[in-house]
């Protein structure tokens, strides 16, 4: 099913009805700028390791033993990675096009694009596949640009639903293109190892815009060649 999101732009009441029934937009702000300001307050890097000695010491661990000596640097090194994408900017992975397309009219597909995000609700993983098309309009970005993409955003606390939605709404946005669909298969480990613990269970979600929302024998293509790789 689509992933729908409530407008948040000024002005516009979240109950206000959506004349086609669309679904409604995400505020540029989210997908056209780094997630992080160079002006905004943020905690040094030794309150953020005090607080991770804090949390082993409430899970009853001694934070003094030799093993976790060093286990509050590793963590915060770590997030450093696992979060970089506060501090990229996805308009500027798909600033760079590309015209020599020889005419091609049809929609171009990358399926199969792994990435591992972070649950918002638990800080824990969830991780699968990502599938994007587009049609362009003359011009057409990098393929690896959409995995790139795909990346900024896994690398942000999510909602599975929102990830799928600003994947969408970024190439929409920037691209400018006759379409976009994005499909994502994803296994949440706040769901299969802690909680109802149902190991593989799989969750999909997806975004269609342009023709691909209002053709469905592009939609039905689409998905067609998604589910060939998984055969």
């Amino acid at each position: 099913m689509d992933a729908l999101i409530k407008t948040i732009r000024p002005g516009k009441s979240p109950e206000a009805k959506q004349p086609d029934n669309r679904p409604a937009e995400l505020d540029p702000a989210e997908f056209l700028a780094a997630a992080v300001r160079a002006d905004q307050p943020r905690p040094s890097r030794a309150e953020a390791e005090q607080a991770v000695h804090t949390l082993l010491a409430y899970i009853g661990e001694n934070p003094a033993r030799e093993g976790l000596l060093d286990t509050p640097r590793r963590v915060v090194e770590a997030f450093d990675e696992l979060y970089q994408g506060y501090h990229q900017c996805p308009a500027e992975v798909l600033d760079r096009t590309f015209g020599e397309t020889a005419g091609y009219d049809d929609f171009v597909l990358v399926r199969d694009i792994e990435f591992t995000s972070q649950c918002e609700h638990h800080m824990m993983p969830f991780y699968g596949k990502a599938h994007i098309a587009y049609t362009p309009v003359e011009r057409v970005v990098g393929l690896s640009k959409l995995a790139r993409l795909t990346d900024i955003f896994a690398r942000r606390l999510q909602t599975q639903e929102h990830l799928t939605a600003q994947i969408a709404a970024a190439i929409d946005e920037i691209l400018k293109p006759r379409g976009v669909a994005v499909v994502i298969e994803a296994e949440h480990t706040c769901m299969s190892v802690r909680g109802v613990a149902k190991h593989g269970a799989m969750t999909f979600t997806s975004r269609f815009t342009g023709m691909f929302r209002d053709n469905p024998a592009e939609q039905a293509r689409f998905l067609s060649m998604v589910r060939g790789s998984q055969r």
